[in-house]
């Protein structure tokens, strides 16, 4: 077993990121306060195709020194947005036919292992504040929740690593 090198990796130019067919999945950060945060579910949106993100709220913008440090460029090649009221976006992505769903610890969420995806479906995920999570108007507003089962004593987990938890699952049911 040898490590690969860059070159061997068949990264993708950003002309060519541009043009592929992008994962049905599109990304809603509100109220997201850390820059960091931001950056990594930006390089998870750029590994895994995914279609845009809207930012939301207090979700800072890029160009940003700080979110660029964990982007590495990828802020150059998701598309994104933002908007102030995640309720506008959420009714935007509905006309359009958009499912919705809240990542989100609600009652009658669906677990993520047993959520199954429809592959003629478009998906938005909303992916809440790091200490209130998806605010109760926006869960309201999604077509469903899913929550990803936690066993230990902790009951949350960081955003960044929830988003990539969730997109590679729904990455992985498309692809299947």
């Amino acid at each position: 077993m040898r490590k690969l090198e860059n070159s061997e990796l068949e990264r993708k130019s950003i002309d060519d990121f541009k043009v592929a067919k992008k994962t049905p999945i599109i990304i809603v950060l509100d109220d997201i306060r850390s820059l960091h945060n931001i950056g990594s579910v930006f390089r998870t949106a750029d590994s895994f195709l995914i279609e845009k993100i809207y930012l939301c709220g207090i979700t800072a913008k890029p160009p940003n020194k700080e979110i660029h440090k964990t982007a590495l460029g990828a802020t150059e090649t998701v598309n994104w947005e933002y908007s102030e009221n995640v309720l506008d976006v959420i009714d935007t992505l509905k006309q359009n036919n958009i499912l919705v769903f809240a990542i989100e610890q609600v009652e009658n969420a669906t677990f993520l292992n047993d959520f199954k995806v429809e592959k003629d479906k478009k998906y938005a995920l909303i992916f809440g504040n790091e200490v209130f999570g998806v605010n109760q108007e926006a869960i309201k507003k999604c077509d469903g929740s899913i929550e990803i089962p936690q066993l230990g004593t902790k009951h949350s987990l960081n955003i960044s690593v929830s988003a990539g938890i969730v997109v590679w699952d729904l990455f992985c049911k498309f692809d299947s």
